[in-house]
């Protein structure tokens, strides 16, 4: 008989019946019983939440992080879409389950969302992986019902409201997570959720409204490509195609510094590039290299990562009607690394990049990641992306409860099978158990961390007020 190789004898020996994971999910209440998930107080050694901020605002760019300060000033929910690093910070403190999988990091639910699989289908899934780390499966859906919770505040929902679409969103995870524990491995992996997914889900909830939005998303979405921010993010300058010029949110890099600074960093990023390839499968190395590189712009996006560098740059393939954007984006240590462990990568990009074609059931072709030496003579890790390609988030602003409710159900399925791709489905399943304990207990968590971030948004606008934080609140 062949002996098996040391691989697969590795395997072998970790293996454990479907019976032996399950009841290790049961065990695991006695370490943390899941009432307990829903407790939580702020510890008397608390770091301070805006200490937090300062620490991971030292290495980002200084003139850009008055606009970090009057996003995250706007509202609680605001504040807490930037805050990934305090609430991290507090989570630590709490006991844990045991029960790791990849996580995103930052699961709020504006942190779901559609985008282009490369069939061209139109996926909804978890769509942002900048913390994304292993961890205990509870943190990220602590994250997403605190934001529910929050979200709900701000859209002057009723206790009762606020509470209904908490617990939608924590029982269509548990309910979820224990259907994939019954599944196949690859059925696991070959699950996703489109448009006709979600109609056949949820398309009858609130007599049809959640498929009306739906449908309207999904022509939003479509528009949204690379011709749509050709228009949108260029111009014609002497005969050729340029970044257009929106600061400081747009700022081609000729705008950005000197000649000889923006040469030095165009030539930086042009020669990441031509790196960033090689992490690119074989196939997709082949596409790259027909476009041409054409310009570079800083660009300012989102709330909490305001202040890491964010480029775009434009290439251009067969003409200047068949346009490529790429972002290249910064990756710090995730907020997760000082509380849980260290990442197996070396380069961060490589981290984001990994953790998210884990958890994404499609993720974009062009994804990819490389190390910058940049004008601070300081080394950053970048991942590379399509800056759009039909990517549209639901508008949380403008949402009913009734809606918000229907909307949890589809971000906690879609955490759920995320977890399910990198952790075990039985154990967790077994462990949350077929009882409204979990549901219960993510809502009373949500409830009590909401108080806890108004009063660091608080802290945060007196911070501004006070002139220890500089902010811009009209871009």
């Amino acid at each position: 008989m062949t002996p098996l190789p040391k691989d697969a004898k590795e395997a072998t020996r970790k293996y454990s019946t479907r019976a032996e994971r399950a009841e290790r999910g049961k065990a695991a209440r006695a370490n943390l019983p899941r009432s307990r998930l829903g407790e939580w107080a702020p510890p008397s050694d608390r770091i301070d939440p805006l200490a937090i901020l300062e620490e991971q605002e030292a290495t980002r760019v200084p003139e850009l992080l008055p606009i970090r300060h009057g996003r995250m000033a706007a509202s609680p929910f605001a504040f807490y879409r930037g805050a990934a690093a305090v609430m991290a910070s507090d989570l630590a403190s709490d006991p844990r389950s045991g029960l790791d999988v990849q996580l995103c990091g930052d699961a709020h639910l504006v942190n779901f969302g559609g985008f282009a699989a490369p069939d061209r289908d139109l996926l909804f899934d978890v769509n942002d992986f900048d913390e994304t780390n292993p961890g205990p499966f509870e943190w990220d859906v602590k994250r997403l019902a605190a934001s529910l919770e929050i979200a709900g505040r701000d859209r002057n929902f009723s206790p009762s409201e606020r509470h209904d679409v908490v617990i939608s969103g924590a029982l269509a995870y548990r309910e979820t997570i224990r259907e994939f524990a019954g599944m196949p491995m690859l059925q696991i992996w070959y699950a996703r959720l489109d448009v006709s997914g979600i109609e056949r889900r949820w398309g009858q909830e609130d007599g049809g409204k959640a498929a009306r939005n739906l449908e309207r998303l999904a022509a939003k979405a479509e528009s949204k490509d690379n011709l749509k921010a050709f228009d949108k993010l260029t111009r014609v300058e002497g005969g050729e195609i340029r970044f257009d010029s929106d600061p400081p949110l747009l700022v081609p890099v000729s705008e950005l510094m000197s000649g000889v600074e923006a040469q030095r960093v165009e030539d930086a990023i042009t020669g990441s590039l031509h790196r960033y390839r090689r992490t690119l499968p074989e196939d997709r190395r082949h596409l790259f290299d027909r476009y041409r590189f054409v310009d570079l712009a800083r660009k300012v996006v989102g709330v909490g990562s305001v202040g890491t560098r964010c480029w775009v740059a434009l290439l251009l393939g067969q003409d200047q009607n068949d346009p490529l954007f790429l972002q290249v984006k910064e990756a710090e240590a995730s907020v997760l690394e000082q509380w849980t462990t260290k990442s197996q990568f070396a380069n961060h990009g490589r981290r984001v990049v990994e953790g998210q074609r884990l958890m994404q059931a499609a993720s974009d072709i062009m994804l990819g990641w490389d190390r910058v030496e940049g004008v601070d003579g300081v080394a950053h890790d970048y991942y590379m992306r399509q800056l759009w390609d039909w990517k549209v988030s639901a508008p949380v602003e403008s949402m009913t409860a009734d809606l918000m409710r229907t909307y949890a159900q589809i971000c906690g399925w879609t955490l759920a099978r995320a977890h399910a791709r990198s952790g075990d489905a039985t154990t967790i399943g077994a462990y949350l158990g077929s009882g409204d304990v979990f549901d219960t207990a993510m809502a009373s968590f949500a409830e009590v961390y909401a108080e806890q971030n108004d009063l660091d948004h608080r802290a945060l606008t007196e911070a501004i007020k006070s002139g220890r934080m500089d902010a811009t609140t009209d871009v």
